[in-house]
């Protein structure tokens, strides 16, 4: 096992002190009950064979996902599947939930020693994960950037889906973090036609800013090969199957928790041979699930992230913050409703240099 007292990262600054100097405890945040969250100090983690201590530098949130955690609506039947890969604990709660994480490798091999990678790893200080499952930041890829690599693959996940091919005419409804992500990924394939609905017109302003063509519902064309769905609305739904062309597809990208919605299905759906298929990245789809692993996938989403992720983050605070800020997330405050992605800073990053 190696230790570090500097990290020498080509275009990457740290000026932190390792062992002995490395901290006896660490920060963890946990969904301790419904609505109710809070962080916890506990003994610095200690990596096994193959595995790393990551010391985290930036976590995001996941506000859909994480948000049905906070509020302890996830399904008791899928709370198996639908845990985070590295979470502590398990759902519903006491939990340590999460999945985008950035940070520096503290204690691992020597060829991870130094390097600042992406995990899918949650909100805490240090983070225990497999070598295997550190993805080395491209060169030119700042840390908050990278965040957006576990909704990447997510947004990837559904193109694959659809599948979304060359010259389609492909529609993605819900402007949000899944939305905008998967619509940015979409924009680097030679699409007929590709349109961001939106009802919010700031929002739709915003997404025009991106290079993107935002439309409200009633502007959007209704021939679409694929629909890809974000909004996490029985209204985003019906708009959905609404703009597929016949024979088209819906790919779901929403979790709605225990939430439970009205789906139009009497209307022309049978008629017009439409087909809603669920998307969920605990599986990369078929067939390519015969020739590309997850972390395959995770890869290539992050290589595919450009300067356009940057615009995405509109917020930020520190680690200190999060019980409040998650609290403030799941229950819609109102300074949280035009939030995409919000940073979670943890306290390396007064120590870290990036460029």
């Amino acid at each position: 096992m190696k230790l570090m007292s500097q990290f020498p990262v080509a275009g990457v600054r740290v000026d932190r002190p390792s062992e002995p100097g490395l901290p006896g405890g660490s920060l963890q945040y946990w969904t301790e009950a419904a609505n109710s969250g809070a962080l916890r100090r506990v003994r610095l983690p200690q990596p096994g064979p193959g595995e790393v201590l990551i010391e985290t530098l930036h976590s995001g949130i996941s506000r859909g996902t994480e948000s049905v955690v906070h509020r302890g609506e996830v399904p008791a039947g899928i709370t198996e599947i639908m845990q985070a890969p590295f979470q502590l604990g398990q759902l519903p709660f006491p939990v340590s939930h999460g999945y985008l994480n950035v940070g520096v490798v503290r204690q691992g091999s020597e060829d991870l020693l130094g390097q600042t990678v992406f995990t899918l790893a949650g909100h805490r200080e240090h983070v225990i994960v497999p070598e295997a499952d550190c993805h080395v930041l491209p060169e030119e890829c700042p840390p908050e950037r990278a965040l957006f690599a576990g909704i990447g693959e997510v947004g990837l996940n559904a193109l694959w889906e659809g599948p979304v091919l060359a010259g389609d005419r492909v529609a993605v409804v819900g402007g949000g973090l899944i939305g905008l992500t998967t619509g940015l990924l979409a924009s680097k394939m030679p699409l007929q036609r590709l349109q961001i609905v939106e009802i919010n017109p700031e929002r739709r302003d915003f997404i025009d800013s991106l290079g993107l063509d935002a439309v409200s519902p009633e502007e959007a064309a209704e021939d679409n090969d694929v629909v890809l769905h974000s909004s996490a609305s029985s209204a985003g739904l019906a708009t959905a199957l609404r703009l597929a062309g016949d024979d088209g597809v819906i790919v779901e990208q929403s979790w709605y928790g225990t939430g439970e919605q009205q789906v139009p299905l009497g209307a022309d759906f049978h008629a017009r041979r439409l087909r809603i298929l669920a998307t969920q990245v605990g599986q990369v789809p078929g067939p390519r699930r015969m020739r590309r692993t997850r972390g395959e996938r995770l890869a290539t989403a992050l290589e595919m992230l450009d300067p356009r992720f940057d615009a995405l983050i509109s917020g930020r605070s520190p680690l200190a913050e999060l019980p409040s800020v998650m609290r403030d997330v799941a229950s819609g405050a109102p300074w949280t409703r035009e939030q995409i992605l919000h940073v979670v800073d943890h306290p390396l990053t007064e120590h870290y240099a990036y460029g």
